[in-house]
């Protein structure tokens, strides 16, 4: 089996989503001892911002007309659709940003978005496993100031649902911040709690991530 394994944070080190992930890892590869985990971290390994347009502008013409940008457009959204098709697997590491999806995610999401295979009536990968670790530097729950600011996680579900067929695990973490911004240092007691919650939600997930359920 193999797992794909996407990281959209700027940083390696210290990346709040790389370490729940890290964990949904473990717990996976130690159920599927020898198995593969393909990566990709486009947070680091920055996809072209100009490609999605490329690749939309060659959907209107024919491929022999491509230009040498589209062509190389297409052939990039094609290797990242087959990343998510081919696996068994998915596990999504995507913090907020700016109250919204990142930009490198959001050029990987359009590229696929562009494959001719997400027309699919089913979806582009219907029923395929998908945790989705995310984090949150603030709070945004209910009674916070800050509560519906989210534009992230309610979108990503939606479009990993709905959009793309998948059955979704979120495991999510806020206040990653406390201890950093002077402003959230109150919370830092909550922010431990928060913390450890979803080290422990991560290691559940990962534990059930790719297990076929019982009848």
């Amino acid at each position: 089996m193999t797992l794909f394994r996407l990281d959209a944070s700027i940083r390696v080190e210290g990346s709040a989503s790389r370490e729940i992930a890290d964990l949904v890892e473990q717990e996976w590869l130690a159920a599927h001892p020898g198995d593969q985990v393909e990566r990709r971290h486009i947070g680091v390994d920055v996809l072209p911002a100009d490609a999605w347009g490329h690749a939309v502008g060659a959907g209107f013409v024919p491929p022999e007309q491509h230009t040498a940008e589209q062509a190389n457009a297409v052939k990039l959204a094609t290797t990242l659709t087959d990343e998510l098709v081919n696996a068994d697997a998915v596990l999504l590491a995507v913090p907020l940003y700016n109250w919204g999806v990142s930009q490198h995610f959001k050029t990987w999401f359009d590229l696929i978005m562009t494959d001719p295979r997400v027309r699919a009536p089913e979806g582009l990968i219907p029923g395929k496993p998908v945790v989705l670790a995310t984090v949150r530097g603030g709070a945004y729950g209910p009674g916070t100031p800050k509560h519906g600011w989210d534009y992230s996680t309610p979108y990503l579900h939606r479009m990993l649902t709905e959009q793309w067929g998948a059955t979704l695990t979120v495991v999510e973490r806020e206040l990653t911040l406390a201890g950093v911004n002077p402003a959230l240092d109150p919370l830092r007691d909550l922010a431990s709690q928060l913390h450890q919650q979803a080290l422990s939600a991560a290691v559940e997930a990962g534990r059930a991530f790719g297990v076929p359920p019982t009848a």
